[in-house]
């Protein structure tokens, strides 16, 4: 590898480390639990370490180091932290160490194992909900759906040449139509999902009333593959065993990774938040044509969805780890082509029906 590309790579990965160990130092502020405080601080304190490690490698190779700054994605999860508390960020944090943590050619061997370990052991307490805290993820991914649906249905009909009014028509239709079929499907996805997880309960319950050894060999495979000892695995599994009820709920989150007391959340909670984050984006598109008309509300509307999808972009580079100008620029690309696909087949179609 030339040294140029070297260097580049030396300060991406510095300014990752950068950004995790300030991000890490913001959650160990808000965290409301001292445990959780106290593993945050050691997250960025070997975040720090990690950055150091690279501003030595820089200065090895006589580039210069660049000056530390905080950068956007650490200030957005820092303020829904702050607003909704660390459980709702940490599931896009984890997400975004997996993203920008792929290894590199110059990548230092087990460098980032403090990460995983100590991450893992955060969410082994059950203190980061996944239900809880993919709402960010599920918010973004929600609007933007209703955004580009509802932005290309518009295209659709201003190609056919429709009349405002049909277009203002069309346009909540579409809105109405899409968060009603988002919702539905989520509330389904969501039910399916507990009565699968219901199933599983309770098939596991029964098992254990007739074969409590059954599971208590379970119990001692699990804490054997976690680096226990066979001895030690097989004494703790047996002390859960005499204890029905903590068996069958270890035997539940740790054999199927499920939480008895979710259980995937609430279906009609999913649906409220699916019909309402669709909306949001769908109203982009369309709320031009309330208070404009021709040629100024298309022009309107235009604008009104790059600026939804440039917000749509930022809230996916969040979660994605890819940087905010590809993701805006990819959304924006995904967009315009749907978009004028619609608006050429409205164009044709338009063209068709009264010529």
């Amino acid at each position: 590898m030339s040294k140029v590309r070297s260097a580049r790579h030396y300060r991406t990965n510095l300014r990752i480390e950068r950004d995790n160990a300030a991000l890490y130092d913001r959650l160990s502020e808000l965290a409301a639990d001292a445990r959780l405080a106290r593993a945050y601080r050691r997250i960025a304190d070997g975040e720090r370490a990690n950055a150091a490690f690279w501003e030595e490698r820089l200065t090895q190779m006589g580039e210069p180091v660049p000056p530390a700054r905080i950068g956007t994605r650490v200030k957005v999860l820092t303020w829904f932290a702050r607003r909704f508390g660390t459980d709702f960020v940490m599931p896009t944090v984890v997400r975004l160490e997996h993203a920008d943590h792929l290894p590199t050619p110059v990548d230092r061997e087990g460098h980032r194992d403090h990460f995983v370990e100590r991450t893992a052991s955060v969410t082994r307490g059950g203190r980061h909900r996944t239900q809880s805290g993919n709402t960010l993820r599920a918010a973004v991914l929600g609007a933007n759906d209703g955004l580009v649906s509802n932005g290309s249905l518009i295209m659709g009909m201003a190609g056919a040449a429709a009349g405002d009014h049909a277009i203002l028509l069309a346009g909540f239709a579409g809105l109405v139509a899409g968060a009603c079929s988002m919702a539905l499907g989520e509330w389904l996805s969501v039910n399916s999902s507990r009565e699968f997880y219901q199933a599983q309960i309770a098939a596991r319950a029964e098992r254990l009333a007739v074969a409590p050894e059954d599971g208590a060999r379970s119990l001692a495979s699990i804490y054997r593959d976690k680096g226990m000892t066979p001895d030690a695995a097989k004494a703790l599994a047996t002390q859960i065993a005499e204890r029905p009820r903590t068996a069958l709920d270890t035997l539940v989150r740790e054999d199927l990774g499920i939480d008895p007391d979710e259980l995937g959340g609430s279906a009609w909670g999913a649906a409220i938040s699916s019909f309402c984050l669709f909306a949001l984006g769908a109203l982009f598109p369309v709320a031009p044509y309330l208070f404009l008309s021709a040629h100024t509300a298309f022009m309107a509307s235009i604008a009104s969805t790059i600026a939804g999808l440039v917000l749509i972009g930022m809230g996916t580079a969040l979660f994605t780890g890819r940087s905010m100008t590809f993701s805006i620029a990819r959304q924006l690309g995904i967009t315009v082509a749907a978009a004028g696909i619609t608006y050429a087949v409205g164009h044709v179609l338009g063209t068709a029906l009264t010529g």
